[in-house]
């Protein structure tokens, strides 16, 4: 069990951590609206915020950790990351819904394309591929998602990709919703960590 001074230092070591991403950020963009997504999980996290799950919703959706079929187009990226409780235990078997627009901002609303679910693995992790979502009017490039905890309550959110322009323009965006991209390789890679409210 960790000791009160060890928790402390990790979370001072933390937080100096986000506020150095933070500043090194902000000299290399010019943005000031934006913070690094996801800081590492630590005693008494926030949960993750909750926003609409919009009209596109469609329940029932299939069992698949990946979106990819082959005459989706648009720009691959793997989406992987955790979840967690708010006093940082992994959450084994959560399950994950995913649901988004197309590289032309549509959704299909006919079908299952682009809409799946899974459940986390023992230590809490799962790992979704698909495409960049495009934007459509009034709203960003994002990814719904609900995520519950077994017997839990559903949490119903959305993610935002960090330095797009529409970001400031949409109501519903939310900084602390970012995730962590990186645009190296062959395909995008993005991470989020959800953390669930206690029960």
């Amino acid at each position: 069990m960790r000791t009160r001074s060890a928790a402390l230092g990790r979370r001072d070591f933390l937080r100096r951590s986000a506020l150095l991403l933070l500043a090194f950020g902000h000299a290399s963009s010019g943005r000031t609206n934006e913070i690094p997504a996801t800081p590492a999980c630590t005693d008494g996290h926030e949960p993750t915020r909750r926003q609409t799950a919009g009209p596109f919703f469609l329940p029932h959706s299939p069992q698949r950790a990946s979106l990819l079929e082959p005459d989706i187009d648009g720009t691959k990226i793997v989406l992987s990351g955790r979840v967690w409780t708010s006093a940082c235990r992994a959450v084994p078997g959560a399950l994950l819904d995913f649901w988004q627009a197309d590289d032309a901002g549509e959704y299909d609303v006919d079908g299952f394309r682009l809409r799946g679910h899974q459940f986390a693995d023992s230590e809490g992790r799962y790992r979704l591929e698909t495409i960049v979502p495009g934007p459509y009017p009034g709203r960003t490039r994002h990814f719904h998602v609900t995520v519950q905890s077994p017997n839990g309550a559903m949490l119903v959110t959305q993610l935002y990709f960090p330095g797009e322009q529409r970001n400031a323009h949409d109501s519903l965006f939310d900084r602390r919703l970012l995730m962590t991209v990186d645009d190296n390789g062959a395909r995008k890679a993005a991470r989020f960590d959800f953390v669930l409210a206690s029960s």
